[in-house]
């Protein structure tokens, strides 16, 4: 499904005024059978390789085991997938490339030390570097011969990582910069061989990025850090002392670094969504099969209708994420083959169709991240009292969780990216938001209709609930504007009430075109279970909008306007109620018998 040209592209936000066709989203099922052997190859490297060592790896005095992991991963290909073959890689598309992030997401401490090798530490020179650059590193850094390691953030430099304060400084005879600073919480900084170093050059405003070598000299760093979770990963502050690197290799552009961290931490938070929705499967399939061994009152604890509850909602909440993250995924492989069907270079076109879609992005990163602490919450609470315990696997997987939250842009910091960048997107002409939303103000002081969409077909009246949604989203979100005009991005707790609303919305309509796309295929009577799941998760996300759009609502409208705005938030999420106890159970049941995941 690849769309070429611009007028029928579909465009980051657009999910907010346009109706999207089941046909039009990419979903998991789609995968080819070479995909999954992929995907099933590093499944089975975790299994044997990295699962059996998870305490060893978590109590590891220095990186010998983390190093030697990689290199058998590299040995596999998992740390050149991105990459293409001229480079030592294998090539293969964003999607699939999401698909490998899930496959290994539930690697505890190797997968942070992965991702951060074949993310943020490899691709700002596949997509920023020249070619000598990248015939000089990407090989290394695709076979594991070398490791690599991303220097961006400083004790006072974290979320406004532009105002880092490390200096670079051309040596007297031009050959050289010399690098001076501190940086922090340098994921594989213990064993990196390669760091992609941010510095300001004099009194630049922005940053400039810098391709590191550990040999060059001149590079101390502190002991590991003791950290909460993710304790196998080796985590340090490095420090820069007159680091003389060729400036040859200078990576991009003068002050061009800050643009290279923004893209870069766009690719990493969809991938982390990837990451987390494996990371999720893993607890749910360990939960699901402790309720059934579990006994108490004379029966496993998976008969019991809390337990069944928890389950179910692992699964829904998993399911969606899983649907939401491969619809996002394909769409930025469809944007990227359109900039190179129009002449783009490779790293260009890639770079722009991960931008296009930063919205998703940045959502997802926030939804996945949230998603993947409750179901380890959840997991530890199946667990009683076992989940308590540190010999239990629920106490891994709930410390390592947390950090998500914060890795690539704090979730807050997300929330608000998500909606300035509509809102950016929309003041510019690129997303046409504005029409629609005085449309929606128009619409709440009329006479509702009562009746079912166009559509009859499955989900008619779901669908005409998924619209509504996205009305009460350009209502309050159009209102705020217009109350407080430029003074709007001050308002971040409303700001962050409208991101949380179109998370839900999207997530709910990537997973109701799941189901819709799959039944087509399998029939509506085979896809009874995912039916029951996209219900779950509409009801469940239009309380969740209706809430967060209170919440906003309530924060400044008064009068008349509170009145009016508080009748078309109701209005716009109402839904006729459903038996949700019973199609939670009827999920959990599926589940439980097959003692699996099984979405």
């Amino acid at each position: 499904m690849v769309l070429t040209t611009q007028e029928n592209a579909i465009k980051g936000g657009d999910f907010l005024i346009k109706d999207i066709d089941a046909s039009q989203i990419f979903i998991p099922e789609d995968f080819s059978e070479e995909q999954q052997m992929i995907a099933q190859t590093c499944l089975d490297f975790l299994r044997t390789e990295v699962q059996p060592q998870l305490e060893a790896i978590d109590a590891a005095k220095d990186t010998t085991l983390m190093v030697s992991l990689l290199d058998k991963a590299g040995e596999l290909g998992l740390l050149g997938t991105a990459i293409p073959e001229a480079y030592g890689g294998f090539g293969m598309n964003f999607n699939t490339s999401m698909l490998v992030a899930e496959a290994c997401g539930g690697g505890h401490s190797f997968s942070v030390a992965l991702s951060a090798h074949t993310g943020i530490g490899t691709l700002p020179i596949l997509y920023y570097g020249n070619e000598e650059q990248k015939s000089k590193y990407l090989p290394k850094l695709a076979s594991g011969e070398w490791k690599a390691a991303y220097c961006l953030t400083e004790p006072d430099a974290g979320s406004d990582a532009n105002s880092g304060k490390t200096k670079a400084v051309l040596s007297a005879d031009g050959t050289h910069y010399l690098i001076n600073g501190q940086k922090m919480w340098i994921t594989n900084g213990g064993f990196a061989d390669l760091f992609i170093v941010f510095a300001k050059i004099d009194n630049d405003k922005s940053l400039t990025a810098f391709i590191v070598e550990k040999s060059f000299g001149g590079i101390t760093m502190n002991e590991e850090e003791h950290k909460m979770g993710i304790k196998g990963s080796s985590t340090r502050q490095i420090f820069f002392n007159d680091c003389a690197v060729p400036v040859e290799n200078m990576l991009f552009t003068r002050e061009g670094g800050f643009k290279i961290a923004v893209n870069i931490l766009n690719i990493g938070r969809i991938k982390l969504m990837a990451a987390v929705v494996g990371a999720s499967k893993k607890v749910v399939a360990t939960a699901i099969n402790y309720a059934n061994e579990r006994k108490q009152f004379g029966t496993s604890i998976a008969n019991f209708g809390a337990i069944k509850h928890k389950i179910a909602s692992m699964l829904v909440k998993t399911y969606a994420a899983e649907s939401a993250a491969y619809r996002a995924g394909q769409n930025i492989d469809d944007a990227i083959e359109m900039y190179l069907a129009a002449g783009m270079e490779s790293g260009q076109a890639k770079l722009k169709g991960v931008e296009q879609f930063a919205i998703e992005c940045a959502m997802l990163k926030v939804h996945g991240s949230e998603i993947l602490d409750f179901v380890v919450d959840e997991g530890v609470q199946i667990y009683g009292g076992m989940g308590f315990s540190a010999e239990a696997p629920m106490d891994r997987s709930y410390r390592d969780s947390r950090i998500n939250r914060i890795f690539e842009g704090t979730n807050e910091i997300n929330r608000l990216l998500a909606v300035g960048t509509v809102i950016k997107r929309a003041m510019k002409g690129e997303l046409d938001v504005m029409p629609a939303a005085m449309a929606v103000g128009k619409e709440i002081m009329s006479i509702p209709d009562f009746g079912l969409s166009d559509d009859d077909g499955l989900f008619a009246k779901e669908k005409k609930a998924l619209k509504n949604m996205k009305k009460a989203i350009l209502m309050v979100a159009g209102a705020a504007l217009q109350k407080f005009m430029m003074a709007f991005e001050q308002e971040q707790e409303i700001i962050m009430n409208i991101a949380d609303m179109m998370i839900e919305t999207y997530v709910a309509e990537s997973t109701l075109l799941r189901v819709e796309k799959l039944a087509r295929v399998r029939g509506v009577e085979a896809c009874a279970i995912q039916q029951d799941v996209a219900l779950v998760y509409l009801h469940e996300a239009i309380e969740k909008v209706n809430s967060a759009g209170k919440a906003a609502i309530t924060s400044f409208a008064e009068g008349d306007e509170l009145r009016v705005m508080l009748m078309g938030l109701k209005r716009f999420t109402k839904i006729d109620p459903i038996n949700l106890k019973e199609a939670r159970r009827r999920i959990a049941e599926a589940a439980i018998a097959q003692n699996s995941y099984i979405l």
